[in-house]
């Protein structure tokens, strides 16, 4: 018997699937064996030099060696404004309707401490990235799930949501570029999303952390363009996938003013902000890196997707090139479950792929390849993968 009790929440929640995935990759290496991972999402590219070098420069400034600001500096908040009007044409007050994040993931989380009451309904994504539905449950709230299915692209069909659980919903998340599919949403997808949102009443969440990341022509759409959108949307942005800023923790939320100021109440009594020097070199990221960069990035993820799904294609798998992303979302050979298949990669290759029901219920069926190495050890795994044959 434990000396301390975890708390009842706790027991609703299964492992971190990337906590989880690090501790079998340590056992396997512990025990000698040369093991490859696809399973995090965590790019290999440094972030760019004048991105470090502001970075460095803002650091040795003594005034930014004290507490930050709870919202964010208004420098990177003004910076993040301007970027959503120069690449979206959207306008937002940065003094109201922005708020600095230490990374996507914690603002996500506190959003539904801001307005999740025990007992209200969440919409969430399955497959999705697990934090919506673990956050939910957190708050009290009832995860209530929305399917993802290939026959509709991997996009959710909130008409069948029944109207007794769009009463009592308050939170919509939904997430496009789509982790884990890869799947892209049209700005059409996004004024359905916005307006089942307004007509409910429901405050939509749109995670918005691969939007640079859209192979087949640059960014995608975002939530915050679609018509009416500020009436109900919250948008987060980071700068982890787009900028190879992942270690960094930056991000920001915009839109809705009074969901922002929701956010900003939880977060200036949980958190003291993010390192102000740290803020300064996100401004440096988002006016100053060129769009060669970017694209650069997309190449270099088109080219890693092509090849990997050209693999798996020869190993017996049905892979495709997603169109955003640098995630591989692959259905599974006849006969195999999604555990299986992920449990012979590890044991007969020694590569590590993400089970799809890591993702949800509905992911079963599927594995995730993340191709967020290097190139010599993405063609090491690849290899690997085409001498098991499924």
């Amino acid at each position: 018997m434990t000396r301390f009790a975890r708390a009842e929440r706790l027991q609703k929640i299964p492992p971190y699937l990337f906590a989880e995935l690090d501790r079998r990759i340590a056992a396997k290496r512990a025990a000698g064996v040369d093991v490859i991972s696809l399973g995090v999402g965590d790019p290999d590219r440094p972030t760019p030099p004048h991105i470090v070098e502001r970075l460095a420069r803002e650091a040795a400034r003594p005034e930014w060696h004290r507490y930050p600001s709870y919202v964010g500096a208004p420098e990177f908040r003004r910076a993040a404004a301007r970027w959503l009007e120069r690449n979206y044409g959207v306008q937002v007050d940065p003094d109201r309707e922005v708020v600095a994040l230490i990374g996507s993931k914690e603002g996500l989380a506190h959003l539904c401490w801001a307005l999740v009451n025990p007992g209200d309904a969440v919409l969430v994504p399955d497959p999705g990235y697990p934090v919506y539905r673990t956050q939910a449950v957190f708050a009290g709230g009832e995860p209530v799930e929305l399917p993802l299915r290939a026959e509709r692209g991997f996009l959710p069909d909130l008409a069948a949501v029944p109207e007794t659980v769009a009463r009592r919903a308050r939170l919509l998340f939904l997430n496009y570029p789509n982790n884990p599919t890869g799947a892209t949403a049209t700005a059409a997808d996004f004024a359905e999303w916005v307006a089942f949102a307004r007509r409910h009443g429901i405050a939509f969440a749109h995670d918005a952390a691969y939007v640079d990341l859209a192979l087949d022509g640059g960014r995608a759409p975002i939530a915050l363009q679609a018509p009416g959108a500020k009436d109900v949307t919250i948008e987060f942005f980071s700068l982890s996938k787009p900028y190879n800023m992942t270690g960094w923790r930056l991000g920001f939320a915009a839109g809705n003013a009074e969901l922002v100021q929701a956010l900003a109440t939880v977060k200036e009594n949980t958190d003291s902000g993010q390192f102000t020097a740290l803020q300064m070199a996100g401004v440096e990221a988002l006016e100053n890196t060129p769009e060669a960069f970017l694209e650069e990035m997309r190449a270099l993820y088109r080219r890693r997707l092509e090849k990997a799904a050209a693999a798996l294609r020869e190993a017996g798998f049905d892979a495709r090139r997603p169109r955003a992303t640098f995630y591989l979302w692959v259905p599974v050979p006849a006969g195999y479950t999604a555990e299986q298949v992920a449990e012979r990669m590890l044991e007969e290759a020694g590569v590590v792929v993400s089970p799809g029901t890591a993702y949800g219920r509905h992911g079963a069926g599927y594995i995730r390849l993340s191709l967020t190495l290097p190139d010599e050890r993405l063609d090491e795994a690849l290899d690997r993968i085409r001498r098991l044959k499924f």
